[in-house]
């Protein structure tokens, strides 16, 4: 079937909030079998504070040791603010910063310790420093399907962010389920509505969801007409500033399941991903 998926490893979400330090030289080791697995991107890590996510404090060191290797790799690190922008885009082989703009307030400010107004703010000073050094934005439109928080939501309220950034020139956003909260039905109908009023932007779902409905949610992004898909091998991860019952990223072998049962080609060496996955058990246990 002629149609381009991009899939994103997502290994810096899977360690983010990891319940035991994770060694850089493993980091480095997973990274780089990572790398070998044609995936079309990797969220590797992020320059934020090290008080807030400390298991992400030694992102740079972990980049000099892989940037030899990532051949078509692309690298994606978050930031969350002007000075963790300032890091990135110092980083040669990273080629997206990702900001993470949440359009619940409760969560924004938990997750940037900052109001929607700033993060705004932020935003658009982030992408003028991705313009001056050649790296391209993705902003992650976060709680995109609802907020456990009881914050005022709905889907016009995604529809006004998702227009104001690309109004700013940012044409690759990600609609985020950062707590598994949504439905089939409404990963449908907000990913289609965001895709077909948004001609030449890429816009991808990052979801998270129990294994029982990861297939029901992929499947709905995908008859949206969504090409850009989010994983964590072994269905890992979650914002620890969200709450204290994680729910995990779409498992990356469900994803590639579906893939194949849909006979979808993808440039995945199979070899190479099993290897990633046992190195994977290896860290997260």
């Amino acid at each position: 079937m002629l149609r381009h998926i991009e899939i994103t490893e997502c290994p810096r979400d899977a360690m983010q909030g990891w319940h035991r330090p994770i060694d850089t030289s493993e980091k480095v080791n997973y990274l780089k079998a990572l790398l070998k697995v044609g995936f079309h991107s990797l969220d590797c890590g992020s320059f934020v504070s090290p008080k807030a996510i400390p298991q992400m404090a030694d992102t740079a060191t972990v980049l000099s040791e892989i940037s030899a290797e990532t051949g078509t790799n692309k690298l994606l690190v978050i930031v969350a603010n002007e000075r963790g922008g300032e890091q990135a885009v110092l980083q040669d082989k990273v080629t997206y910063l990702g900001f993470p703009f949440s359009i619940s307030p409760t969560f924004q400010q938990l997750n940037t310790n900052s109001t929607i107004e700033e993060s705004w703010q932020r935003v658009q000073r982030i992408y003028k420093l991705c313009r001056l050094h050649n790296k391209q934005l993705v902003v992650y439109i976060s709680m995109a399907f609802g907020n456990p928080y009881g914050d005022e939501y709905n889907a016009e309220i995604v529809y006004n962010w998702v227009n104001k950034m690309k109004e700013l020139g940012v044409n690759t956003i990600s609609l985020a389920d950062t707590v598994g909260l949504s439905t089939p039905e409404q990963v449908f109908d907000i990913t289609k509505k965001v895709i077909d009023n948004s001609p030449g932007v890429n816009i991808g779902v990052h979801l998270h969801s129990t294994p029982q409905m990861a297939l029901a949610k992929i499947e709905a992004a995908y008859n949206a007409g969504c090409n850009k898909f989010d994983s964590a091998i072994g269905g890992i991860g979650g914002c620890p500033m969200a709450q204290n019952d994680l729910v995990g990223n779409i498992d990356t072998s469900t994803l590639l399941y579906f893939f194949q049962d849909k006979q979808v080609q993808l440039e995945i060496d199979t070899e190479a991903y099993r290897n990633a996955q046992a190195i994977a058990a290896s860290i997260f246990y």
